[in-house]
């Protein structure tokens, strides 16, 4: 099942792939500090939740695109892997310097923000590029 040549199903495991690795990243994370990050979520907020599961297929759809866009045979796991982190090196990473330089935030907290991003980026490119988008 594919539109201009994106498999859904391959959107749709990537997304879900990528909500588990980032589970995964604040759990580790979250021992490790033995403290809970700041401004985490309240007990029984649905809505981060809600936004973060449509903000993950949202990426890995727009993923899937920019993948897609290597051209015949160049859709591979190690590509996918390197347009994931080209994008968070590129469209994640800037802005989020900005803001965390603006906002006074710590440094700890952007390391670890980030991180989480580069992550899921990773592991959606390489789910898609296993799929073959």
């Amino acid at each position: 099942m594919a539109f201009a040549g994106i498999n859904y199903l391959a959107v749709m495991v990537a997304a879900a792939v990528a909500l588990l690795a980032s589970t995964g990243w604040y759990v580790v994370l979250g021992r490790i500090l033995a403290a809970p990050l700041e401004g985490g979520e309240k007990s029984g907020a649905a809505l981060p939740n809600v936004l973060a599961i449509v903000g993950y297929i949202v990426m890995s759809f727009m993923l899937a695109g920019l993948i897609g866009h290597l051209g015949p045979g160049q859709v591979t796991v190690a590509n996918g892997v390197v347009s994931g982190g080209f994008v968070w090196f590129g469209f994640v990473l800037p802005p989020m310097t900005v803001n965390y330089s603006y906002s006074g935030r710590s440094s700890g907290r952007f390391a670890t923000q980030a991180g989480n991003w580069l992550i899921v980026l990773i592991v959606i490119g390489a789910v898609l590029g296993g799929f073959g988008v």
